[in-house]
């Protein structure tokens, strides 16, 4: 997937739980067996089909249908055979109990995307999600592949999915990003959600071009029009990264802005009143950024994943230096065990939590997340899923483009999450209608 920006926090919730690292060259312990997991959901027993549970509205991030419970967004779904088309979106609701398999829904544009110039696109993927118009449940910013002639300036190809009582539901509306917020003949992307300008509505900021970026003030009409938009904003990079999050608890989201979409530098971009138009800090060269409260400072802090080391920068904007000894390019972040301080979390041959500490995040005691299926396995995202108050870590390990198997491991106290997952799935159950 191009990952939902890591996607599915808005500014509060990334201090608990936000971005990834890669492979270690150390042999942390591997986390102790958790006896009182309960039974998982096993992949062979698909689940049968179950209604998406009425909500009434909430303010906690990823919920769809408003019930108050997280909801988890798959955009790399297995396929019936290898190469086949995109299967579309999942969305596993959730409960009081975490994540119910059952409840699930797929988001296919011959359903749910907008027609452009009378075409279905045939790209339908996940981008961010937040509540854009206001109204408590929890929308979602997908990109599509609208017709272009390679003439003139490109449509903009980003649709809003809104949430309700029932989840997702009815056909998307094309975003619009009015002529005065764009810049060149960039294609309008990679949306970042945030309160940027600290009003209380969630905003977007979408690429623009050559340093430039498009700010869209919430929040959003069901026509897909936001509140305001000037100018292009300058921007110290290409391409705006999510989540956003208040770094310096000024009260303004701000996110990361690197150079480009690969590798390379990057840049911590400052919200206030007029948006995110203030650079903070330049972030060292690097794969991945992270944000988190590594425990150095009274803001959050940044990891920077290379693959040789990760580099630290404590107590933001003003970012004091510090490292640790944990080669990774993939970076992720979250709070497992309750202690308010961030674990960092690294993927790649295999996936590793190092604790968090008053020092910064260490290699002792790190724990090592053993899936129980064979396969490539990437870290999906790390939230609050069953509403302890201690993030999870969803993992995927998928065999070719015809197996896989998703598990949800949870936070825990004592040994930071479980060896042992408490849901299992596999994406596969999406192709049953």
């Amino acid at each position: 997937m191009r990952r939902l920006r890591r996607s599915t926090l808005t500014g509060t919730a990334a201090v608990g739980c936000l971005l990834l690292l890669t492979a270690c060259g150390h042999g942390p312990a591997p986390a102790a067996e958790d006896t009182a997991a309960p039974t998982p959901v096993r992949a062979a027993d698909a689940p049968a089909l179950l209604p998406v549970p009425r909500g009434g509205g909430s303010e906690v991030p990823d919920d769809f249908n408003g019930d108050g419970h997280r909801d988890l967004v798959l955009d790399d779904l297995v396929t019936a055979e290898s190469h086949a088309d995109d299967a579309g979106i999942g969305v596993v609701y959730g409960s009081p109990r975490g994540l119910v398999p059952g409840a699930r829904q797929l988001l296919g544009p011959e359903k749910y995307a907008a027609p452009v110039d009378g075409q279905l696109p045939a790209v339908f993927e996940a981008e961010a999600s937040c509540d854009l118009d206001g109204d408590g449940f929890t929308d979602l910013v997908v990109t599509t592949d609208p017709p272009y002639d390679g003439q003139g300036r490109p449509p903009v190809p980003l649709q809003l999915l809104f949430g309700s009582p029932s989840g997702l539901a009815g056909r998307a509306v094309p975003l619009t990003v009015p002529d005065r917020a764009r810049y060149g003949n960039d294609w309008p992307e990679r949306p970042v959600c945030g309160d940027f300008d600290g009003d209380g509505a969630e905003d977007l900021v979408v690429h623009a071009s050559a340093g430039r970026l498009s700010y869209l003030r919430g929040p959003f009409t069901r026509e897909g029009a936001p509140r305001k938009a000037g100018a292009p904003i300058p921007s110290p990079g290409e391409a705006p990264t999510g989540p956003a999050a208040d770094v310096n608890r000024d009260g303004y989201d701000d996110l990361v802005v690197r150079t480009s979409a690969g590798p390379g530098k990057a840049a911590v971009v400052l919200g206030g009143p007029d948006g995110p138009s203030r650079t903070g800090v330049t972030l060292p060269t690097g794969v991945d950024v992270a944000l988190g409260a590594f425990g150095k400072g009274k803001a959050l802090d940044a990891a920077v994943g290379t693959p040789d080391t990760t580099a630290l920068r404590y107590d933001l904007p003003t970012a004091s230096r510090g490292g640790v000894d944990t080669p990774g390019s993939l970076l992720d972040a979250a709070d497992f065990d309750g202690d308010g301080l961030s674990e960092l979390v690294s993927s790649g041959s295999a996936v590793h939590v190092y604790p968090g500490r008053a020092t910064g995040p260490t290699t002792r005691g790190a724990v090592t997340v053993r899936p129980a299926s064979a396969g490539t396995t990437r870290v999906l995202t790390a939230a609050d899923f069953d509403g302890d108050g201690l993030a999870d870590l969803v993992l995927r390990t998928h065999r070719g483009d015809t197996e896989d198997t998703v598990e949800v491991h949870r936070g825990t106290a004592k040994d930071v999450v479980t060896a042992r997952a408490a849901v299992t799935f596999s994406t596969s159950q999406f192709l049953t209608r």
